[in-house]
């Protein structure tokens, strides 16, 4: 009798036990709604992948990130490869994916090369922005765009004509010929130069991987191969120092111009020194700041196509123009203001 009472008691415990309501599976998707006893939902997590993370431009970029995240109470990945690489971009993407993060935000190194990673990811139910640098269009749904390419590449033309007076001989040093922005700032560049500044000639347009070390090079080249050229335009921040150091060691600060796209603090000597003009960019760590706040209203569908502005909470509102999210205008840095700066 005494087997049978001990049997049944625990039958009993074990029935009892398997009608209780199972714990919340804490593999659920970040992001996910608890479905039992109303429990608040997950923070978003925000996968935040620059073109190389070593970059000082997306070193600030990430301040900005990681400055949103905590705004909005958001979990923040950041990961990219060390060096400019498309193949290293969409392995990156492709882990996301098996993660399952809710919104993958991407400076695209190869707009066509990572659009196919882009889409599988949206395909799964993740959101996409892209900023910096776009993809393709159906591979996000937003880009967060620093300026326009106009509004870069004639605040570039225009200095660069400022400088020489309109006319003479120039050149280009970019970080690479495939990355989508550059593209579009070279083509708004070009078209400047046509119209309104005939007397300028580009004699060169060289990529120098988003290394300074190779813009150094390149610009040593293209110095000694075109004697001729009186201002070298940087389209990457890596190249304006590079260049800049470049002309100084050739000895022709002064009769060679640098200007270009550069953060305050790596061109601050040289800017002191003469031997960088002009450096034009936009807030870095307000881009990241932004693109972190457009991809948490995009992932809870507070930012839909067809807006027009997009209120990022303390950092402002910003005008929407089709699906770009604008940071504003460009900004330039001269011997007379860099010192206020401090990225």
């Amino acid at each position: 009798m005494k087997r049978l009472l001990t049997f049944l008691t625990v039958v009993a415990a074990i029935v009892v036990s398997g009608c209780k309501p199972s714990a919340p599976d804490s593999g659920a998707p970040s992001g996910a709604a608890s479905t039992a006893g109303g429990s608040a939902a997950k923070p978003l997590t925000i996968a935040f992948l620059p073109k190389s993370k070593g970059n000082a431009y997306f070193i600030a970029a990430r301040q900005g990130a990681e400055q949103a995240a905590k705004e909005l109470g958001v979990k923040l990945l950041y990961d990219g490869p060390t060096e400019p690489d498309p193949a290293k971009q969409n392995e990156i993407v492709e882990t996301w994916i098996t993660r399952g993060v809710d919104v993958i935000a991407a400076a695209c190194e190869n707009r066509e090369g990572i659009s196919t990673a882009l889409r599988k990811a949206q395909a799964h139910g993740i959101k996409v922005v892209t900023f910096d640098a776009d993809a393709l269009p159906d591979a996000r749904s937003f880009f967060v765009n620093q300026a326009t390419p106009e509004g870069i590449g004639n605040a570039l033309m225009d200095e660069a004509a400022r400088l020489l007076g309109g006319t003479g001989e120039y050149a280009i040093i970019t970080a690479s010929l495939t990355a989508g922005n550059m593209i579009e700032w070279q083509k708004a560049i070009e078209k400047r130069n046509a119209e309104k500044y005939p007397g300028m000639k580009r004699m060169a347009l060289r990529p120098c991987d988003d290394l300074k070390d190779k813009a150094f090079a390149e610009a040593t080249a293209i110095l000694n191969a075109n004697p001729n050229v009186r201002l070298l335009m940087n389209i990457c921040s890596p190249a304006v120092p590079g260049a800049a150091e470049a002309v100084k060691q050739a000895g022709r600060a002064g009769q060679v111009k640098v200007i270009g796209l550069g953060l305050p603090n790596e061109n601050k000597r040289y800017v002191k020194e003469g031997v960088t003009d002009t450096v034009i960019l936009w807030r870095v760590v307000d881009l990241g700041r932004l693109t972190v706040h457009a991809a948490a209203a995009v992932a809870r569908g507070e930012l839909k196509p067809g807006a027009t502005e997009f209120s990022a909470g303390a950092l402002g509102t910003f005008k929407v123009i089709g699906d770009n999210v604008l940071l504003g205008e460009p900004f330039k840095f001269t011997k007379d203001n860099i010192d206020q700066f401090d990225f």
